[in-house]
């Protein structure tokens, strides 16, 4: 009886590892190393982006911005918002014509989010991938990678990669919400080796007077 159940144990176990190991596609994570190697080799990049989400109701409004990611740092510029994190702090600055209002929190309080610097390394831990398909992608040839969240708490269940194949840069990605919401982002006249100052990263509140601070660290 023991032996049976050695047997029936050593069977699970391999059959475990077997699903595990199916769940990382060798393939893409040969595209997926490439691409973070790539960024992390950079002295940092800068580009404009395109930004829409799309719902069962249908595709909501295109938005554009700008971004700079240096390492852990960041900066976001959208429409109605901009967001700085020099990797230790992150401040959300919002204008409006008669109101200027910046909300600091600690960058520790982002974890779990998907941001512009992890969007890099992801792939590192608590998703399995595949790699998908080539299509064209902005003129160019892109790697599609898939990942899929091993945990239903996931901020999302599912992220889809665009990776150039002839110099693995990111080009763009979707994310889906399993609510049947994608937000697709697409980055435009992406400039590598940027070289930015840290402290391009850094929101200095004297220099918007009358603005209004809400520090939540």
């Amino acid at each position: 009886m023991k032996k049976i159940a050695l047997v029936y144990t050593l069977f699970l176990a391999i059959l475990f590892s077997f699903q595990a190991t199916a769940q990382k596609d060798p393939k893409a994570k040969v595209v997926l190393d490439a691409m973070s190697q790539k960024f992390q080799a950079m002295n940092g990049f800068t580009a404009n982006f395109d930004f829409t989400f799309q719902d069962a109701s249908g595709p909501g409004d295109r938005q554009s911005g700008d971004i700079a990611v240096k390492g852990e740092q960041y900066r976001l510029k959208l429409p109605d918002q901009e967001i700085y994190n020099d990797g230790k702090t992150v401040w959300t600055y919002i204008q409006s014509d008669n109101y200027k209002e910046v909300t600091i929190n600690d960058a520790n309080q982002m974890e779990g989010e998907l941001t512009p610097s992890n969007i890099y390394r992801i792939y590192e831990s608590g998703y399995s991938y595949k790699l998908l398909s080539e299509k064209q992608f902005q003129g160019k040839t892109a790697q599609i990678v898939e990942l899929l969240a091993e945990k239903n708490n996931a901020p999302f269940e599912q992220v889809k990669l665009m990776i150039d194949k002839s110099n693995s840069n990111l080009l763009g990605w979707e994310m889906f919400d399993g609510q049947g919401g994608v937000f697709s982002y697409t980055f435009k006249n992406l400039k590598v080796d940027a070289n930015l100052p840290s402290s391009y990263f850094v929101f200095d509140a004297k220099q918007y007077p009358g603005i209004e601070v809400i520090d939540l660290r």
